[in-house]
């Protein structure tokens, strides 16, 4: 009889299969760099075996996430898990480094797509330019987004969208309120 953690998500598996393939992994390589065997790889995605804390922060180094990410939202009634996501009970992701918050409006990574709420700090800015294999539309809510896509610079207002196509890109608000967007990415890669 398997134990259920309550810090876990029921779609911990779900979640770590879909990350693994996002970065192209077999399983046999993500065991690898996890020191584990395929078979418990494959329980583990499955949700037939449960990884402990220093498993999952192991996992999460190796596909380059939190391990914020590995855990599950706040417990929500049965008839709403996959497919309601209450404003309390959104997975944090990403990092806060460089003064952006980002939380999962998806209940979980099975779909095609992910839907992120993000919020870009006062002052804040990405340095490094971010290259992803992935499809990306933003929607700003508001305050105002200095993005530079592709070599291209905009400044997106409230109302406006984007989209980011695998181009090399990165952001700053050296504004002095936040702002707030919500983005939509595939496949998904938090």
């Amino acid at each position: 009889m398997r134990h259920e953690n309550p810090n876990t998500s029921q779609s911990l598996g779900a979640d770590l299969r879909t990350l693994r393939k996002a970065r192209g992994m077999t399983l046999q390589a993500l065991a690898d760099a996890l020191g584990k065997s395929v078979g418990w790889l494959s329980q583990v995605e499955r949700d037939k075996s449960e990884p402990s804390v220093s498993d999952l922060r192991a996992i999460g180094a190796a596909l380059d996430v939190p391990i914020s990410m590995l855990f599950g939202q706040s417990p929500a009634p049965v008839e709403e898990q996959g497919y309601v996501v209450r404003k309390g009970a959104r997975r944090p992701i990403g990092s806060r480094v460089a003064g952006l918050v980002e939380e999962l409006l998806s209940p979980d990574l099975t779909d095609d797509f992910e839907m992120v709420h993000s919020v870009f700090e006062p002052h804040s800015e990405v340095k490094e330019t971010v290259i992803r294999p992935t499809q990306e539309v933003g929607y700003v809510i508001s305050g105002k987004l200095d993005l530079w896509i592709g070599g291209r610079y905009f400044t997106i207002h409230p109302g406006d969208s984007f989209r980011i196509r695998g181009e090399p890109h990165r952001w700053m608000n050296p504004h002095d309120e936040p702002c707030v967007a919500i983005w939509v990415i595939a496949p998904p890669v938090y």
